[in-house]
């Protein structure tokens, strides 16, 4: 009988709160004067993305001890492997009157309530040392650090009952939770699983990588993140029409799928590398592919950071099998896709396009190589740029 990889930690977390829980918490938050703190888009879907299990083990937003030992360590305080901290933060005047053991109703953009943190602690967010640990720089100009810079300065720690989930209007068909995942992989007979991570659209390069994969695994997970980016990377919905129609001619139907994955992106380099990989095995995933610069922006960190960082836990504690590639291209030598450790020839062989390159060429009608990207991906991102001219 085809069983999934254990979750990370062992069990897939729940919390959605029953229906009998959800009348009591809702008329508490309504009729007893609860604290409400409002979430931001990366806070509401770090918790749908706990209540489902999706961040196994975590039970809600971390307290001190856990917040610490991930910044320092890349470890829970149970000394299980995490690498970047899941936290939510409050303002000076949110806190004031607050203390462990209160609940907090915590509301969307609308002033719904879609949970209750069940408050365990309160302490001080210290900025410069999460940037500098986590990111490996307090350079606001990265996204990242950025992000963490604009969070105020408290971090409450506590389980969460979720209320009403949140609910996405887009990708309905692709939003797949872990339960749901695994229940396919094992209703499809999948017991070796390659998750990959994207927030581009899949060139050929990446196709080479995936195909690569999924000569050792039963199956590919594309997994494209579809959470809040940089606002100069391609919108969701146009990163998921080239997924579609790549799916649908180039691959084997029987060995591929495709579902969305909500986290917000960090750009944390290695970190985040490590960090997805553990979501993937929560999904079901048992194989993980790591690319050069995985998770990067600008040029924060070292082309193969990525897959060096994993040298730093044992195998059997991570759980999830990383697959590392290296940069790959088509070569016009080897008549065909090739990478640096497969590929005698020189680099003026390598057909290699900037981004910066490649967006030029689209918005100006102007189609890139086949060798670099399949021509029907080519002309959905064309129709993008030329329209945001």
């Amino acid at each position: 009988m085809v069983k999934n990889i254990p979750p990370h930690g062992g069990k897939l977390i729940n919390r959605i709160a029953s229906a009998e829980d959800r009348e009591v918490l809702l008329d508490k938050a309504k009729n007893y004067a609860m604290k409400k703190i409002q979430l931001d888009s990366r806070e509401i879907t770090d918790l749908d993305m706990i209540a489902v299990g999706a961040m196994s083990p975590l039970e809600g937003f971390m307290c001190k001890e856990d917040y610490d030992t991930v910044v320092n360590n890349m470890r829970l305080a149970n000394g299980l492997p995490w690498s970047i901290p899941v936290t939510l933060s409050a303002s000076k005047e949110e806190i004031e009157g607050l203390k462990p053991g209160n609940d907090v109703a915590l509301i969307d953009k609308a002033n719904e309530v879609i949970a209750i943190l069940h408050l365990e602690e309160i302490f001080h967010h210290d900025k410069t040392k999460e940037s500098l640990e986590v990111y490996g720089t307090d350079d606001k100009k990265h996204p990242g650090v950025d992000y963490v810079y604009k969070m105020d300065d408290y971090l409450l720690g506590g389980k969460v009952s979720v209320v009403n989930r949140a609910k996405p209007g887009d990708f309905l068909a692709y939003r797949l939770d872990p339960a749901e995942t695994r229940e396919l992989f094992v209703k499809r007979g999948w017991k070796r699983i390659v998750g990959f991570q994207t927030r581009n659209p899949v060139h050929r390069a990446h196709e080479y990588i995936q195909k690569c994969a999924l000569e050792i695994v039963d199956a590919i997970l594309l997994h494209p993140l579809v959470g809040a980016t940089k606002s100069d990377d391609i919108p969701a919905d146009v990163r998921i029409k080239s997924y579609e129609v790549l799916l649908e001619k180039y691959y084997p139907k029987d060995r591929a799928m495709l579902s969305v994955f909500p986290a917000a992106m960090r750009y944390a380099g290695p970190r985040e590398a490590v960090f997805h990989a553990l979501l993937r095995k929560n999904y079901g995933c048992t194989h993980f592919i790591v690319g050069r610069d995985h998770a990067g922006v600008g040029n924060y960190y070292g082309t193969f950071d990525a897959h060096y960082i994993f040298d730093e836990f044992d195998a059997h504690e991570i759980g999830i099998t990383p697959l590392f590639f290296d940069h790959t291209f088509y070569c016009k030598a080897c008549n065909g896709m090739a990478s640096y450790k497969t590929c005698p020839h020189d680099s003026a062989n390598h057909v290699i396009l900037s981004g910066t390159e490649v967006r030029r060429m689209l918005s100006e009608g102007e189609a890139p190589p086949p060798t670099f990207t399949r021509h029907e991906v080519a002309k959905i991102l064309s129709e993008y740029y030329q329209s945001t001219r």
